[in-house]
């Protein structure tokens, strides 16, 4: 691919995934169009730190604006003629989901739904857009699998990310538009969203205040460092779906369609028990937490565990950051960014 011909677009851009995605790209030289409407869901400053960064090269162009303003995404897409989409602009998180269900329905279905409308009318070669592990919801087979069935969400955050991939299959199929849709799973890493458990578990520690430990720490998930979260993506880019005409779903991958159409597990294939993760948080932070064990949460699952055998499989790849190597670079990061004292 001559990184001169593609313009891609990455909303979300203000965000972990996204700001992460478009620096390696631009490092790289593609042109990259950055859109968020850096909300203030969590710490705007930490939002503008990370544009700052990207704001440095100079083939990074930035719009603020919200992905639920159709005037506005068709106006970008009709001036830049994108040749890739990643969209990663979505209302997180699976607790605030219950709070505030219509931040949700805004961001994750009405905004998804413009960057579909605006792909079938400014034509892209791939567009790729972040589900999450969560769409497994009540789901007891684990490892998760893309052929397994996912209509048990247990939060409203989980039905939005299910919803995004039934209208990213529609699209697909009614307009030609090849998507690709990634099941993120527990991503952590520098300059990450603080409303996560490793975020703010670092700063109560150091705090010396007590951390809660949900389920009794009876939970795992499968934490996938954000470098293997960029790989991934990257390696997905050039490889857009092609329809499978004779697709049978008694037989054929549900991951795969009749329509050019994938769905991709994106996750370190290794669940960690949550007191392992506190452990190696712990030894990072050269610190033990006081620890609170409370009863489980609304909304949250037991354990998320990817299989990511297709992955492997289509673009021989498997993300294998060991948790703690992982927390050990988010705290080597935290230490400098927030300038604390340990």
């Amino acid at each position: 691919m001559e990184h001169n011909n593609s313009k891609i677009l990455i909303t979300g851009a203000a965000g972990f995934v996204g700001f992460h995605l478009s620096k390696y790209l631009l490092m790289q030289g593609y042109l990259i169009i950055g859109l968020d409407n850096v909300n203030d869901y969590y710490d705007r400053g930490l939002k503008e730190d990370r544009l700052n960064i990207l704001k440095k090269y100079s083939n990074f162009v930035f719009y603020k604006s919200d992905l639920k303003n159709k005037i506005e995404i068709d106006d970008i897409f009709s001036k830049h003629k994108f040749t890739h989409v990643i969209n990663l602009a979505a209302q997180a998180g699976v607790r605030y989901s219950i709070e505030n269900p219509h931040a949700y329905v805004d961001s994750n279905l009405i905004g998804f739904m413009n960057i579909l409308e605006a792909c079938r009318n400014y034509p892209v070669e791939h567009l790729l857009y972040a589900s999450s592990s969560s769409v497994y919801g009540g789901n007891k087979v684990a490892p998760f699998s893309t052929n397994h069935n996912v209509d048990h969400p247990v939060s409203l955050y989980a039905a939005t990310k299910k919803s995004n991939e039934l209208m990213a299959h529609t699209y697909s199929h009614l307009y030609g538009i090849p998507t690709t849709g990634l099941r993120f799973f527990t991503v952590y890493g520098p300059y990450g969203r603080p409303d996560m458990a490793y975020f703010s578990f670092t700063k109560d520690i150091l705090a010396g205040n007590p951390i809660k430990v949900f389920n009794h720490g009876k939970m795992e998930r499968d934490f996938t460092y954000i470098d293997d979260i960029v790989e991934g993506i990257v390696k997905l880019i050039e490889k857009a779906p092609v329809p499978n005409k004779d697709w049978d779903e008694s037989k054929d991958e549900l991951s795969s369609s009749f329509a050019p159409y994938k769905i991709y597990n994106i996750g370190n294939n290794n669940p960690v028990p949550l007191m392992r993760f506190i452990n190696a948080l712990e030894s990072a932070l050269g610190k033990e937490a006081e620890k609170v064990y409370m009863d489980m949460q609304p909304g949250d699952v037991l354990r998320t565990y990817a299989d990511v055998s297709d992955l492997e499989r289509d673009i021989n790849f498997k993300p294998s950051t060991s948790i703690e190597d992982g927390l050990q670079k988010f705290v080597d990061w935290y230490l400098e960014y927030y300038q604390v004292e340990n």
